[in-house]
């Protein structure tokens, strides 16, 4: 499991060294920062995955998810929250701001390493084949050329439909509301309704054939692509 390393940001130390402990016994590499100044100063492209505490110093856990989500080379990164804090307000600014999941104290150690285990299967499940060249199993994805193959046979889509599964995929397992689809793929256009993005999901699973069921709605939420 040395492939996927591991950042937990908290403030409590002795949190951070107990969560590194136990998630270096299943096999992973993590490091560990006390506050988001610090984790700031590292290089975080090379993990995989961040543990972050929302309640922090002068930098919340997340204001630095939006300094994250804000930079093209760290936006990908999946974040799972951990806090306190438990409210439904909490909770829905955490998936607003991408993130992945979202822990609740006091948590058990075997629920860390589930949910760890849970969200690197959801994004790990997409390939780079090439830098514009995205697959899972027998979908691929050609951002250059805008075509679509699945099991070796060339789908057609609309233009909005391409891009709404380009998004999808290349954020594997990333929750994206509507207002967040609209404003990526319709971008400055004429009044869209959000039913419009439902019509396009259904259409595009169905084209999709067995490959529709990645596309999951997260009821309240939004959509995203996630492997099996």
């Amino acid at each position: 499991m040395n492939d996927y390393p591991i950042l937990v940001v908290d403030d409590e130390e002795d949190l951070c060294e107990i969560l590194k402990y136990n998630l270096e016994m299943e096999g992973y590499t993590v490091d560990t920062a006390n506050s988001a100044e610090e984790a700031l100063k590292l290089n975080l492209t090379h993990y995989r995955l961040l543990l972050l505490d929302v309640m922090m110093g002068e930098i919340s856990g997340f204001k630095m998810a939006s300094l994250l989500k804000k930079n093209p080379d760290t936006a990908q990164i999946p974040i799972i929250f951990i806090t306190a804090k438990d409210t439904e307000n909490d909770t829905l600014t955490g998936f607003n701001l991408g993130a992945d999941d979202y822990i609740s104290k006091p948590f058990s150690l075997k629920e860390v390493s589930a949910r760890v285990r849970a969200v690197l299967r959801r994004t790990s499940t997409v390939q780079s084949l090439t830098e514009d060249v995205l697959q899972y199993r027998g979908l691929t994805l050609n951002l250059p050329q805008k075509k679509v193959t699945i099991d070796g046979e060339e789908t057609s889509l609309t233009k909005k439909e391409f891009e709404i599964l380009a998004l999808l995929l290349q954020h594997p397992g990333r929750v994206f509301s509507r207002e967040d689809i609209l404003n990526r793929v319709w971008n400055d256009e004429v009044y869209v309704l959000d039913r419009t993005i439902d019509v396009n999901i259904t259409r595009l699973r169905k084209k999709m054939g067995t490959y529709g069921k990645q596309i999951v709605t997260r009821l309240g939420y939004g959509y995203c692509f996630e492997g099996e």
